[in-house]
């Protein structure tokens, strides 16, 4: 085989054409891997309120078992390459899928909210994992021909679990119990480490790297994006800088920042190998990833926000209406790939990103009674977008990386998407959060008393109220209230929509500042510079 011509990279880049079916095995248990580990950031968020019920929790901790998986799985996912370099991608990866599962298992078990925070901390290190080690793989095991076909797999894994998160937790909860969210990773996380452990052989481990590993560089990194993932899901609900935790997290992050950095660049065997950055199209393809993760978290977090709090669903209707996306990325995926060896990929993200954008621009106009067939062509498109996005993306990165520098460079571009979600979240609670207050303010000065038809439906409600038996007036008062919020909450979501119309049409203006990338059909684009 080819395979032996490699010597000095990762063992099996060959430029082999036929597939090794072990190889195949082992990558299609590795994507199943990733597929629930990046599931389980989402599957939780349309069923917190019946978790909050099952472990009698308060309003204000519930939201930590999902930022307590993130902040776990932040500080994993770049430190993935490392680990994968010192004890090989398949002690790494079935050793993960092995812990993966077993904390599902305790998070299914726990019968307080501490202990499934702590739970789920765990769950999401060990999943972080899993995560970067099936792109470092994509990207080194086949030959890129073959490209053509991976790269939309890994693309629709990626994107497809957040989208369809809600949707699964939804009918899980509701057909069965919460419990079941976790329970779900039981069968496929045996069979993910099992077939692993049999079949992952791409690299050896070099145990002799452990005597080098820089723990300060570890630790400074992991207070640093721990902190920092604090800051930005914690911040709005607790008015950012005005409280105490908020502050001591952001000044934590920052020297842990400094320090992190600082070893990066100095130690011989860095925790992250940040060099990776010096490749532009690595540089691009990460910012366009991080773009790529405020749009993806944040839609999927502002559409079950809108339909629970505007027309009041609960997490099946909303999973129901959700699954357009998910199914429009679904089909995309096969017809973004034949495209990416066919034509400029600068072209198809622009393509995408004209597309999310149209989506978003669509939203612009919501109202509050919008339904499914309203939201039905803003999802398509925003599916469509999302995978003509991806799979350039991926190539533009990691397509040029040298094998030797692949695993860290795939989990910095990994770590950008979730850090984008992070980032964007942050920005859309505190946007929805200070605009309703304006709008609401406008629309009260619309609604003055001098005001014809605020005082024609004030006279109408109160007139309909008395005729129940009840004090009139202040029942249409506490409605017209109700009204005025309801509007503000609805203009202040297409401030969103429209802040994210913004950023991806302006993002096809970055697509222009990209050396064009080699086409994926051919050799080429998997050696190193």
């Amino acid at each position: 085989m080819a395979a032996a011509t490699t010597a000095g990279t990762v063992p099996g880049v060959g430029a082999e054409e036929r597939m090794d079916p072990r190889k195949l095995i082992a990558f299609f248990a590795m994507v199943l891997g990733m597929f629930m580990s990046i599931l389980d950031i989402q599957i939780v968020s349309a069923s917190l309120a019946e978790i909050q019920a099952g472990l009698s929790a308060g309003s204000d901790e519930i939201g930590w078992v999902q930022t307590s998986y993130l902040i776990a799985e932040v500080i994993m996912i770049p430190l993935s390459g490392t680990l994968a370099r010192i004890v090989s991608t398949r002690y790494l990866f079935a050793v993960s899928a092995a812990g993966f599962t077993l904390s599902s298992v305790l998070c299914a078990t726990a019968t307080n909210i501490d202990q499934m925070i702590v739970y789920r901390a765990i769950q999401g290190f060990i999943g972080g994992g899993m995560i970067p080690s099936v792109f470092a793989a994509a990207f080194t095991i086949f030959p890129p021909s073959k490209r053509s076909v991976v790269s939309p797999i890994i693309g629709l894994i990626a994107t497809l679990a957040p989208t369809i998160g809600p949707t699964v937790g939804g009918y899980l909860s509701h057909a069965f119990s919460w419990h079941w969210l976790f329970l779900v990773n039981v069968i496929p996380g045996i069979i993910v480490a099992t077939v692993t452990w049999n079949f992952i052989d791409f690299d050896k481990p070099e145990l002799s790297l452990f005597k080098k590993f820089d723990w300060w560089g570890l630790i400074s990194m992991g207070v640093f994006l721990g902190a920092l993932e604090y800051v930005l899901e914690e911040g709005n609900s607790n008015d950012w800088f005005n409280d105490n935790y908020i502050v001591i997290g952001a000044i934590a992050s920052a020297i842990a920042c400094v320090v992190f950095f600082y070893r990066a660049f100095t130690v011989d065997f860095p925790v992250v190998d940040l060099r990776a950055f010096a490749n532009r199209n690595f540089a691009f393809g990460s910012v366009f990833s991080f773009v790529m993760g405020i749009g993806l978290y944040g839609l999927t977090y502002i559409y079950p926000v809108y339909l629970g709090r505007i027309r009041g669903y609960d997490s099946l209707m909303i999973g129901e209406t959700m699954f357009v996306s998910g199914l429009a990325m679904f089909f995309t995926a096969p017809i973004a790939g034949k495209l990416s060896t066919k034509m400029d990929l600068r072209l198809m993200m622009v393509i995408g990103f004209v597309s999310f954008a149209a989506g978003t621009y669509i939203m612009t106009g919501l109202t509050d009674d919008w339904d499914f067939y309203e939201l039905l062509v803003p999802q398509l498109f925003r599916g469509f977008g999302l995978m003509m996005c991806m799979v350039p993306i991926n190539n533009i990165a990691l397509g040029t990386m040298p094998p030797a520098r692949m695993r860290g460079a795939s989990g910095l571009f990994n770590l950008t998407r979730n850090l984008g979600g992070a980032v964007g979240l942050a920005i859309i609670n505190t946007v929805l959060t200070n605009r309703q207050d304006v709008h609401y303010e406008r629309l009260r000065e619309n609604m003055d008393w001098g005001h014809p038809a605020a005082i024609d439906k004030l006279n109408n409600l109160t007139a309909n109220f008395n005729s129940y038996g009840m004090d009139g007036a202040s029942v249409a008062i506490k409605q017209m209230v109700g009204l005025a919020t309801k509007q503000a909450v609805i203009l202040s979501f297409s401030d969103i929509f429209l802040m994210l119309t913004v950023l991806f049409l302006a993002m096809v203006l970055g697509v222009a500042m990209i050396a064009k990338p080699a086409p994926q059909g051919g050799g080429g684009g998997g050696g190193g510079h």
